[in-house]
């Protein structure tokens, strides 16, 4: 059976009025966003508002030892925003987690896989669209908030300090590389689970290395910047090819069929 955009395109419009009810699964996914905006907004407010105060220039002088005087706060305000992005990489693969988990793991606790898989739907048709129902929120809430977060921290710091060109990249470039492993991982993962909270549960752990990474940077461990986040794009990239791989084997028709059903 030859691939059709209309079918794959019917599978999307599907999950995604079915996210658009699910008022509880839009609530969890807002909340992060939220808290991703706010927070830092809020640690910059309060260097900006302290620009005389002495323990700011010590604390900047733990990370960089040549910081003197009043660069310390623009210092401490740059190295909060590079930090926070590996906090921010957490969103776009948390986000499609929750919604690949619901559409696919669902689709059994529901049983309405089988009526599914009568019509003339193939496998990659299912798995594309399924993918575009969760990769595409995911996309425009990552690109929502960083807007917003730059109105936010701009208006904090009192200059324009958002956007810069590695947050730019990394929103444009990592986030969606980003947002295809967290769909991949809960793909793959409700495949072999039946139930949609032990699949938002597992595939949830995946965002643990990127919790390490964030607290290895705000404890000065790591030390991040363009190349820092070229390398993790790189191997980021070399996972979501092995995703696609095993979750277009998953769906092949047969072994939904079979195994699904």
């Amino acid at each position: 059976m030859n691939f059709s955009w209309a079918r794959a395109r019917a599978i999307f419009w599907k999950d995604f009025l079915d996210l658009r009810k699910n008022r509880a699964l839009l609530a969890s996914m807002s909340a992060l966003p939220l808290m991703l905006v706010v927070v830092p907004a809020g640690v910059v407010w309060a260097y900006a508002r302290r620009p005389d105060d002495p323990n700011l220039e010590v604390i900047a002088r733990y990370y960089e030892a040549t910081v003197r005087g009043p660069d310390a706060v623009r210092f401490l305000i740059d190295k909060v925003l590079v930090d926070w992005f590996s906090v921010y990489l957490i969103m776009p693969v948390f986000v499609p987690i929750l919604v690949s988990s619901f559409a696919i793991a669902g689709e059994k606790e529901r049983r309405t896989l089988e009526p599914l898989l009568a019509s003339p739907v193939t496998g990659l048709e299912l798995l594309i669209g399924k993918s575009l129902a969760s990769l595409v929120p995911a996309i425009a809430i990552c690109i929502l908030a960083f807007g917003l977060l730059c109105l936010t921290v701009d208006f904090a710091a009192g200059a324009a300090v958002l956007p810069t060109p590695m947050w730019t990249f990394g929103v444009f470039v990592i986030a969606p590389l980003f947002a295809f492993f967290g769909n991949g991982v809960a793909v793959v993962i409700s495949g072999r689970v039946g139930d949609s909270r032990l699949a938002q549960q597992l595939a949830g752990m995946t965002v643990l290395p990127l919790v390490g990474l964030a607290a290895g940077q705000f404890g000065g461990f790591l030390k991040a910047g363009f190349t820092y986040y070229l390398l993790i794009t790189a191997f980021v990239l070399v996972l979501d090819v092995g995703l696609l791989l095993a979750a277009t084997r998953l769906f092949d028709r047969e072994r939904l069929m079979t195994r699904w059903g």
